[in-house]
C-alpha cells in the first residue's frame, strides 16, 4: 500500500475516533466536523480551505437542497400534532384499548404509530412521556424504564419501515431511485421481528427488576395531573393514515403525492379536523418555530454529511470502498455493516444514511444488489449503533424529557435500541440474499 494512502487511512480512522469522543462530551457538531474534516485533508494531503470551501460545503449544501422540505414538513406535521394535543390523544386511546394487562407494551407502540404516520420522535416522545408516567406509576414498573419504552418505540421498527415518512426512509430512497415501499414484504417481516423480541425483552427486563425489588419511584419534577383536553383519538389519527396512503399510493406507477407534498397536506388536515383544540391566533407562530427547529435539525445533519464529502474525496476513500464490497460474503452484509457504523460514528441515523447512501449504494448496485433490498437493509441497519449514548435523541430523552441517567437507563435502552434492530438487520440480510427480488 501507497505511504500516502495509508497515512490518509490513519487520519480519518483517527478523525472518526476524536468525532465521536468529541460528540459523547457535547461538543458542539458544527466545530467538530469542521475539524474532523480539516485532520482529514490535512492526512490526505489536501489543501484545508480547498477542501472545507469545496468538498465539505459541496455536501453540505447537497444534502440540504435534497432534504430541506422532508425536515421542514415533518417538523411542521410534528408541531401541529403537539399544540393540538393529537399525539397525546393517539396515545392514550392505544394505552385505553389495550388494558392493564398490556400497559408496559402500550407505551413503545404508541410511540412507534405516531412514529410510522411522520411525526418526529422528539415529538412523538414527549407526547407519550407524560401518558407512560402515569402506567408506569399504575402499574408500579421501575421508573428507569420509560426511556427505554420509548426510545425503542420511537426510533427502532416505526422509523424503518416501508412506507414511513421519516427521513430514514427519504434518504435512501433518492440516493438509490427506489420509492418508500422499497423491500416491502421483508421490511414489515423484519420490523415485526424487531418490534416482537423489543417487546419481549422490554417485559423481562422490567418483570425482572421488580422481582429484585424495584419499584416506581417518582421524580420530584414528575406531574401527575392532566388537565388537558384531548381529541378524539380516531380523529387524531385520521391525518396521518391519510399522510401514509397520500405518498404511497401510485397513479400511473408514480406516487400519488410527493413525500413532502403528502407530509404538508396531512399537517393541515390535523390543523383543520383538530381545530378547536388549538388557538388559531398562534398558527403563524407556531409554524414559524417549526422553521426554526427544522433549519436547525437539517444543518446538524448536514454538518457530518460534510465531514463525509471531505472523507470521499481522500486518496484511502477509494480503497476503503473496494475493500468494504469486496468482503467476504453477501453484498447487503457488509452495506448494512458499513451502515450501520457511519451512523453509529455519526450519532444519528440520518446522518449515516445521508454519508452512506449515496457512496456506498451505487456501488453495490454496480456489483449487482438489487436496489430495493438494499435501500432496506441500509434503512433498517442505519437504526443500530445510532443509538450510542452520544446520540442527541438519546440523551435528550434520557436525560432531559425523564430525567433519568445513562447509568440507571442506558443498559434497556441498549437492548432495545441497538442489540434489536442488529438482529432485524441480520434478518434482512438472510432474507434478501435469500430473495432479493420481492417487492
Amino acid at each position: 500500500m501507497d505511504i500516502s494512502v495509508l497515512i490518509s487511512m490513519i487520519g480519518i480512522g483517527f478523525a472518526l475516533v476524536l468525532m465521536t469522543i468529541l460528540i459523547m462530551r457535547g461538543v458542539n457538531i458544527f466545530i467538530v466536523a469542521i475539524l474532523c474534516s480539516a485532520i482529514v485533508a490535512i492526512t490526505g494531503n489536501i489543501n484545508i480551505y480547498e477542501s472545507l470551501k469545496g468538498d465539505y460545503m459541496a455536501g453540505f449544501v447537497k444534502f440540504f437542497q435534497n432534504n430541506f422540505l422532508i425536515f421542514l414538513t415533518g417538523t411542521i406535521m410534528g408541531k401541529v400534532m403537539e399544540v393540538t394535543n393529537g399525539a397525546k390523544a393517539i396515545a392514550k386511546m392505544i394505552v385505553d384499548k389495550l388494558g392493564t394487562k398490556m400497559a408496559l407494551i402500550s407505551i413503545p407502540l404508541a410511540c412507534g404509530i405516531i412514529s410510522y404516520g411522520g411525526v418526529s420522535v422528539f415529538v412523538a416522545s414527549f407526547a407519550v412521556f407524560p401518558i407512560a408516567l402515569e402506567v408506569f406509576k399504575e402499574s408500579n414498573y421501575p421508573r428507569r424504564f420509560i426511556p427505554a419504552a420509548l426510545t425503542f418505540g420511537c426510533s427502532t421498527f416505526a422509523m424503518v419501515a416501508p412506507g414511513a415518512p421519516q427521513i430514514q426512509n427519504a434518504v435512501p430512497a433518492a440516493a438509490l431511485g427506489t420509492d418508500l415501499m422499497a423491500g416491502s414484504v421483508v421490511g414489515f417481516i423484519t420490523s415485526g421481528v424487531i418490534l416482537l423480541i423489543g417487546c419481549v425483552l422490554l417485559m423481562r427486563m422490567v418483570n425482572k427488576a421488580k422481582e429484585n425489588g424495584e419499584t416506581f419511584v417518582a421524580k420530584e419534577s414528575d406531574i401527575f395531573k392532566d388537565d388537558d383536553k384531548y381529541p378524539n383519538g380516531m380523529l387524531a389519527l385520521l391525518p396521518l393514515i391519510l399522510t401514509i396512503l397520500m405518498i404511497n399510493i401510485k397513479v400511473d406507477g408514480n406516487p400519488l403525492l410527493p413525500l413532502e407534498a403528502g407530509v404538508f397536506l396531512g399537517s393541515i388536515l390535523v390543523i383543520v379536523l383538530l381545530n378547536k383544540y388549538q388557538d388559531n391566533s398562534k398558527i403563524i407562530y407556531h409554524l414559524g418555530e417549526a422553521c426554526k427547529t427544522s433549519v436547525s435539525s437539517i444543518a446538524n445533519t448536514c454538518a457530518v454529511v460534510g465531514f463525509g464529502a471531505v472523507v470521499q474525496s481522500t486518496l484511502a476513500f477509494p480503497v476503503i470502498v473496494d475493500a468494504m464490497v469486496n468482503m467476504p460474503g453477501p453484498y447487503y452484509a457488509s452495506a448494512a455493516l458499513g451502515t450501520t457504523v457511519i451512523a453509529g460514528i455519526c450519532g444519528s441515523a440520518s446522518g449515516g444514511l445521508g454519508i452512506a447512501s449515496p457512496l456506498l449504494g451505487p456501488v453495490y448496485i454496480a456489483k449487482g444488489a438489487a436496489a430495493a433490498a438494499l435501500h432496506r437493509t441500509m434503512s433498517i441497519s442505519s437504526a443500530a449503533l445510532d443509538s450510542l449514548p452520544h446520540n442527541g435523541y438519546i440523551v435528550t430523552v434520557t436525560n432531559g424529557l425523564c430525567n433519568e441517567s445513562h447509568k440507571d437507563a442506558y443498559k434497556p435502552i441498549f437492548w432495545l435500541t441497538v442489540i434489536t434492530p442488529i438482529i432485524g438487520s441480520v434478518v434482512a440480510v438472510i432474507l434478501f440474499t435469500m430473495f432479493p427480488n420481492l417487492p
